[in-house]
């Protein structure tokens, strides 16, 4: 069977390169690529993506070989149903191996046509290595690479104002664009490359912090055989990816007209503040994640869209955001609610098998990050405390037991916090008197919470009454309990 090359794509177009990339993995692919071909495909944006590659050269290699094109390929619910759809994406017009053409990427400083740089190279990407050098080729970090970058497009233009690029790194940590700008200026310094290199990289570029959420899984060797059936050629670079997308960039409104996703019907947004964004879903979408998974799993659901599904867990999800979430976040009700419809479509998504224990991983320092902060708004909002979110805990305490019924949990959180349950559940003798010790003992665990956690008003009691139904009634009729109604048998 043929491999996908330019051989199979009719007139394809050559485009300026408009885009530098650091990164040729399935998320900038499934994601950033994706979009620049849609816009591309509707004539708004008209430029081609230039990878290069953080570490190694393999896939690079394999770009090149089928000539920058790969199919990417989208499962997950779309209106309300349940969709699969290809497309072959023909925006990355080639690939340079920083390893042996190096003096490709400097000379590519040089075009007059390059305005963005986009970046994915792991949280562990953004960090400032002292032995890194101007002279290396290629430097060993990212932030190294683009300082010499940036650096031979400055003398390249004689320092010229209008010269300066966007610069929107995708990896997974806050105020991202704000910590590269500071390496960047850092390796400046360390380098000697002068005041007026700074000064430019201060007021002529524009490095963005950015959001983004899309579950890419990659290619998919389960069923690539049936999937290049199906397309009739064989693609050694296939993406698999879920229908949702979200890009959030922070920046000034002049970014969408040179990147205007928004007319091809994206949902990427220029804002001035991403803060609300990270919150929602860092409280909406990772918070539900984190505050049903002790509750389904225990319930005796193994995946994310079998909880959904289930009539009474599935109940338990949706009343825990509107009625406990939503209220303790400041931002207009119908764009939570926007946002709420598509985290559950995306819950159902019957392609993606999304198993609880794998969203279980350090669910103490999880549920610190994404549900007390709701718990904690919520009841400072009402004086009384969200008894779903305090379930939830309460499950959480149980989870940590290491048993479902006969069957083990394979427990998986720092060693002082599986010590601290352990501990704890090894006193617990039936009755109520040592749920409370347990509940007690684990809520004052300041390495975690930060704080004493008996000290906001009712928590430990309700805690406490939760925890002792769910060890003496089981979690069906203790979920029962709490949302008013008859579990399932």
């Amino acid at each position: 069977m043929e491999v996908l090359t330019n051989n199979l794509v009719k007139q394809r177009q050559k485009y300026a390169e408009k885009v530098l990339q650091f990164g040729e993995g399935n998320f900038l692919r499934g994601f950033v690529d994706w979009q620049i071909d849609v816009m591309n495909k509707k004539g708004i944006f008209n430029g081609s993506v230039v990878v290069v590659q953080p570490r190694g050269q393999e896939k690079i290699e394999k770009l090149n070989a089928q000539d920058g094109l790969y199919t990417l390929y989208l499962q997950g619910m779309k209106n309300g149903a349940a969709v699969q759809e290809n497309s072959i994406i023909a925006s990355i017009s080639r690939g340079i191996n920083l390893f042996n053409e190096y003096d490709q990427y400097l000379q590519l400083a040089a075009n007059k046509e390059l305005r963005f740089i986009f970046s994915n190279t792991t949280e562990a990407g953004i960090v400032f290595d002292e032995n890194d050098c101007l002279d290396d080729r290629p430097q060993r970090s990212f932030p190294g690479k683009l300082t010499a970058f940036l650096y031979e497009r400055y003398n390249a233009f004689q320092g010229d104002k209008d010269k300066g690029l966007i610069i929107i790194p995708c990896e997974l940590i806050e105020r991202n664009g704000e910590r590269l700008k500071e390496i960047v200026l850092k390796y400046a310094d360390l380098w000697y490359l002068g005041d007026d290199f700074a000064l430019w990289i201060h007021e002529c570029n524009t490095f963005c912090n950015s959001l983004v959420d899309r579950i890419v899984p990659g290619f998919p060797r389960d069923s690539i055989e049936e999937i290049t059936e199906e397309l009739g050629y064989q693609d050694n670079l296939l993406v698999v990816g879920e229908q949702y997308h979200l890009w959030v960039i922070e920046g000034p409104q002049s970014i969408a007209e040179e990147f205007p996703a928004h007319l091809a019907g994206l949902n990427t947004l220029v804002v001035d503040d991403l803060t609300p964004y990270r919150t929602i879903k860092v409280r909406i979408l990772n918070g539900a994640h984190t505050a049903m998974t002790p509750v389904s799993y225990l319930y005796g659901i193994d995946t994310v869209a079998q909880a959904i599904e289930d009539e009474v867990t599935g109940q338990f999800v949706k009343e825990l955001i509107y009625d406990e979430i939503i209220p303790t976040l400041d931002l207009p009700i119908e764009e939570l609610h926007s946002f709420t419809e598509a985290v559950l479509e995306r819950f159902r998504n019957p392609f993606m098998q999304h198993f609880l224990l794998s969203i279980s991983l350090n669910s103490m320092s999880k549920f610190k990050t994404r549900d007390l902060p709701s718990l904690l708004d919520y009841y400072n909002w009402k004086r009384q405390l969200p008894k779903k979110l305090v379930f939830s805990l309460a499950a959480l305490i149980s989870f940590y037991k290491g048993k479902r019924g006969e069957e083990e949990i394979p427990l998986a959180d720092d060693q002082d916090v599986l010590d601290l349950f352990n501990l704890q559940w090894s006193q617990y003798n039936g009755t109520i008197d040592s749920i409370k010790d347990i509940v007690t003992n684990v809520l004052r665990y300041e390495k975690v919470w930060e704080m004493d956690l008996n000290q906001v008003p009712g928590l430990t009691a309700a805690i406490t009454k939760d925890l002792f139904d769910i060890e003496t009634m089981g979690m069906k009729k203790a979920l029962e309990s709490v949302l008013g109604q008859k579990a399932a048998n």
